[in-house]
């Protein structure tokens, strides 16, 4: 049994149970020696938490970075994002360049957002400048759409919100944080359905950032035909596409799952507005990535012994404009079709065969850098290491349709494509 993987998980997914089996990897409990650890974002908070935690040795990796949610909460994903733009501009990078109307031409990718209670007299003054919008209100710590809904008229927030006396909010400490954004109401529509996509990107190291995009992405169609109308905005089957709700639907179809790949998404696009309009806005969507990446790795807790499969969500509007809604520390690895289960168990294999190289006892020293060949469905998406080697750091080139912008590009390096950004 010498050498053999010892692994643990408390997520009871046959997905993940499936792989380490097929590894001939031995089950233990969390109380016995183990190697590999797939836990849930609680249990990392108890592993790491100064009170509760204990040191983790070389021979042991776990699926999380310590403070994950500082990508994967919405409220400080925005925060993170903001700061990173404000940094940029102050060192007066050419990314952060500004339009006549002040918004940023290339960091310009999360909707306007505004955290709750905090920023509520904030959130009032930019409402009253365009009272006909439409905002959509999330909770901060809770996913597959839990606690979201929809409002155009300030008075929908004051049943939970507003002091009569004060006219101010309620403290912090009373209410759960939300996080209010400007809704894109002109989504892109497929067969008169919204959806978005769910990308997974694995991250393999902050400092230096290495990461991977999952080829395999898929994307999530709403039920209900799609309308702006404000009669609609209660309900949540034409306007959230989590499967989680609209498993619930009575159009929800049990064999495609209301799924569509990104391979599908694509064809689609090309034939419809043209191949290079397509190449235009998944470039876009990596650039956005990328950049969220970046944005948050100088408060990531680099821990050696971890690494992060996010699940990336992304609305494309009707002008092919990609809008980053938010990122998830858990993607689902619930199986609702049996494409889904291939998908999801292709991802974990290829996923381990980066995290844990040749399926053998960790060792947090090695470089994180694995040849092309064990890559499966991943490709490097950005390497910092690679990307300034490569002169990445040069001169900004044009984007399509764009003067002057941060075009991801693509350089040969020992034979593998690596996704260089400018900054």
């Amino acid at each position: 049994m010498a050498g053999r993987v010892k692994w643990v998980t408390d997520i009871e997914k046959s997905v993940l149970i499936n792989n380490f089996e097929k590894r001939g990897w031995v089950q233990v409990t969390e109380n016995e020696d183990w190697n590999f650890y797939w836990m849930s974002v609680q249990t990392i908070r108890n592993v790491f938490s100064v009170e509760t935690g204990y040191r983790l040795s070389d021979d042991q990796i776990v699926n999380h970075f310590p403070n994950h949610y500082e990508l994967t909460r919405k409220d400080l994903m925005v925060k993170n994002i903001k700061r990173y733009r404000k940094e940029l501009e102050k060192e007066g990078s050419p990314l952060a360049e500004k339009d006549e109307n002040g918004k940023y031409l290339y960091l310009d990718f999360v909707p306007v957002t505004y955290m709750l209670p905090a920023d509520y007299n904030l959130f009032v003054e930019e409402f009253r400048k365009s009272p006909s919008s439409t905002w959509i209100m999330k909770p901060c710590g809770k996913a597959q759409g839990k606690g979201i809904f929809l409002i155009n008229k300030l008075s929908q927030i004051k049943k939970w919100s507003r002091d009569s006396k004060t006219s101010s909010f309620v403290s912090q400490s009373t209410k759960e944080a939300y996080v209010i954004s400007l809704y894109i109401n002109n989504p892109l529509l497929i067969g008169g359905r919204k959806f978005d996509l769910r990308l997974y990107v694995l991250v393999s190291t902050y400092r230096p950032l290495r990461c991977y995009m999952y080829k395999l992405g898929f994307c999530r169609f709403c039920t209900v035909k799609y309308t702006p109308s404000t009669s609609e905005l209660d309900n949540m089957f034409v306007h959230l596409t989590n499967v989680a709700i609209q498993k619930h639907g009575d159009d929800y179809n049990h064999i495609h799952g209301g799924k569509w790949t990104v391979n599908n998404l694509r064809l689609y696009l090309e034939s419809t507005r043209g191949r290079e309009v397509t190449s235009k806005l998944f470039d876009e969507i990596h650039w956005i990535i990328v950049q969220s990446l970046k944005a948050v790795a100088p408060v990531m807790n680099n821990d050696k012994h971890c690494f992060e499969c996010y699940g990336y969500d992304i609305i494309i509007d009707d002008k092919l404009k990609p809008w980053l809604i938010e990122v998830n520390a858990s993607p689902s690895l619930t199986s609702s079709t049996a494409n889904d289960r291939i998908l999801k168990y292709n991802l974990i294999n290829d996923t381990l065969n980066i995290a844990v190289p040749n399926g053998e006892i960790p060792d947090c020293k090695w470089n994180k850098s694995p040849p092309k060949e064990v890559l499966g469905n991943y490709e490097i998406l950005y390497d910092e290491e690679l990307a300034q080697g490569d002169g990445a750091e040069r001169e900004l080139r044009s984007r399509p349709g764009q003067s002057v912008g941060p075009r991801a590009g693509r350089s040969r390096d020992s034979g593998r494509n690596v996704l260089t950004t400018w900054k």
